[in-house]
């Protein structure tokens, strides 16, 4: 244990002073309790959002989904959430983006509960098969929500994100699949994901890439590519089921001319290659799933496909199946695949 520190100046004890009363005035909040189906409401309006510079894709899985739609069902705090008011006036969600997606999916139909350990008797019920009741009970369930000052900067609120979210860093799926299926068929996925074309086609945090994340969108392409229609649950075990399959007898050269041309024909017709801006520093799962395996199955019917128009890029309905919550029901997984590969194929000869 280090000895006390007997050196330090008055000065410096009163420049220490000043920078945490300066720090504190930074951060002015207020608690505000929002009812359920408000919250949700004010989500799908695009009142909350969730902001792409810095939080996490929809990570949850099917437990962290389940354990939480029954931690409302029963009745149990729940912890706060943190929002932002904004200039526009609509309010940015700094921690709680987990949460309000998965609450939006439970209430939209896309998730059936399964694996309850308390409320057993519910396994298998959607949203609409909750005895009205108690449905009404979830829906005015109050979450109590911290929102900090619109005058609250955009350091602050990364900062608070990152200290809420920091207390451990668990392996991701794609860290854990790369170190568990060593072999040709890992190096060949490595190879694609080093490809100077997919690259520049889709843009990867830092971070991310030090989590390996380029890897688990390679595996989602070629995974869902040929097994799209097999994607019944949970998408981790799918990959892993795939990758433990596929290793054994694999086509490095189809495989990857497919590849290839599928990352040219984006590079060519997309205008952001698979990103929603061109400023955009990453890729979202589901949108990188629906551009290229639509994309590949397209080229699969018609090789020399040149697309009539890319204005349904910009749609609402390319929106909903690529940005709304993001689901990864298999109706959601086939639905944005197969949207973006009839858009692709209209009007083509």
């Amino acid at each position: 244990m280090s000895e006390k520190n007997c050196t330090l100046t008055e000065d410096q004890k009163l420049a220490a002073e000043e920078q945490i009363r300066t720090l504190r005035k930074e951060i002015d909040y207020n608690t505000r309790d929002y009812t359920i189906d408000f919250l949700i409401q004010q989500f799908r309006n695009d009142e909350f959002y969730i902001p792409d510079e810095y939080q996490r894709q929809y990570v949850w899985n099917d437990s962290d989904k389940n354990r939480f739609m029954e931690s409302i069902l029963l009745g149990l705090p729940i912890p706060f959430m943190f929002f932002s008011d904004t200039d526009d006036g609509r309010c940015e969600i700094i921690d709680g983006a987990q949460r309000t997606r998965a609450m939006e999916e439970f209430m939209s139909g896309d998730m059936i509960l399964t694996d309850l350990k308390k409320l057993t008797s519910l396994n298998g019920f959607a949203y609409n098969d909750i005895p009205p009741y108690f449905r009404k009970k979830f829906d005015k369930t109050n979450m109590r929500i911290i929102v900090l000052s619109d005058e609250t900067s955009l350091e602050i609120r990364q900062e608070i994100f990152n200290r809420l979210n920091t207390t451990g860093r668990p392996a991701k799926a794609s860290e854990i699949r790369r170190g568990s299926f060593r072999g040709p068929f890992m190096d060949f996925l490595m190879e694609c994901s080093e490809d100077s074309v997919f690259k520049e086609v889709c843009p990867i945090s830092k971070t991310m890439k030090k989590r390996y994340e380029q890897l688990e969108l390679i595996i989602r392409f070629f995974a869902f590519l040929d097994h799209y229609q097999e994607f019944t649950h949970r998408v981790d075990s799918f990959l892993d089921e795939y990758v433990e399959q596929t290793m054994k007898d694999f086509n490095r050269e189809a495989m990857r001319t497919e590849f290839d041309r599928m990352l040219n024909f984006v590079k060519k017709f997309f205008p952001y290659g698979f990103a929603k801006s061109p400023t955009a520093k990453s890729t979202p799962r589901v949108r990188f799933e629906a551009i290229s395996v639509g994309v590949a199955l397209a080229l699969r019917e018609v090789p020399d496909l040149i697309p009539t128009s890319m204005e349904w890029l910009a749609s609402d309905e390319f929106k909903v199946h690529t940005t709304t919550h993001a689901s990864n029901s298999p109706a959601r997984v086939s639905g944005r695949i197969l949207h973006v590969k009839e858009k692709l194929l209209e009007g083509a000869v």
